[in-house]
């Protein structure tokens, strides 16, 4: 059963983030709050915890992972930006935003939309999550905590623990952070497309 972990939401405690970044490093499956809702993450190299991901969402191998960056400077490690691209990214971030964009060689396959080649980046604007990817060093894979037959993401920890404390490793809890995922844009081509209104205002990429 995963153990439960009450962070201070804007201050969180560091011995919480070292036990989050020490379970991420052994290939384990975190839950942990954005500036949306809460996700389930792991560590990008770590495929059984992807694998155990795929199985809580009930998700085929062609669900989208999105890799959550601590900023930009992060971002031109998985994905290529041009000057225009960079501007929209630099005026939105951190923030409730997914940003498609054309990977590069360094993304690993299980990450890549394979057909086009991009890959999904996010910079949560969430002190939790911000200080974890500081003490973890290290980018997340990760994906919205909305299970099966569920209409929204879940939004309270301890009912997370209960539906699936049995599959994962630990539950970051922070309190309620919001019902609503990401906005997802697509800044592939040559032109911002928006492909799902969600927390973010959509209304500059429509």
């Amino acid at each position: 059963m995963a153990e439960r972990l009450e962070l201070h939401p804007t201050t969180p405690q560091a011995r919480f983030l070292r036990s989050a970044s020490d379970c991420l490093r052994a290939g384990g499956v975190i839950v942990y709050p954005t500036d949306s809702c809460y996700a389930l993450g792991c560590a990008i190299g770590a495929k059984n915890a992807m694998e155990r991901i795929q199985h809580i969402r009930q998700a085929g191998k062609r669900h989208f992972f999105t890799v959550i960056c601590c900023d930009l400077s992060e971002i031109a490690r998985f994905a290529r930006v041009d000057n225009w691209q960079y501007r929209l990214l630099k005026a939105f971030t951190p923030g409730p935003y997914t940003f498609v964009l054309r990977a590069t060689r360094e993304v690993p396959r299980r990450l890549l939309e394979e057909r086009r080649r991009t890959v999904g980046i996010r910079v949560p604007d969430h002190a939790v999550v911000q200080a974890l990817l500081e003490e973890f060093a290290e980018p997340l894979m990760s994906t919205t905590l909305q299970l099966p037959g569920d209409e929204t993401p879940m939004t309270d920890a301890r009912e997370i623990e209960g539906r699936i404390g049995h599959a994962v490793d630990l539950i970051l809890d922070a309190g309620n952070c919001g019902l609503e995922p990401s906005t997802i844009v697509d800044l592939s081509g040559s032109a911002p497309k928006l492909l799902r209104a969600g927390k973010g205002d959509p209304r500059p990429f429509q």
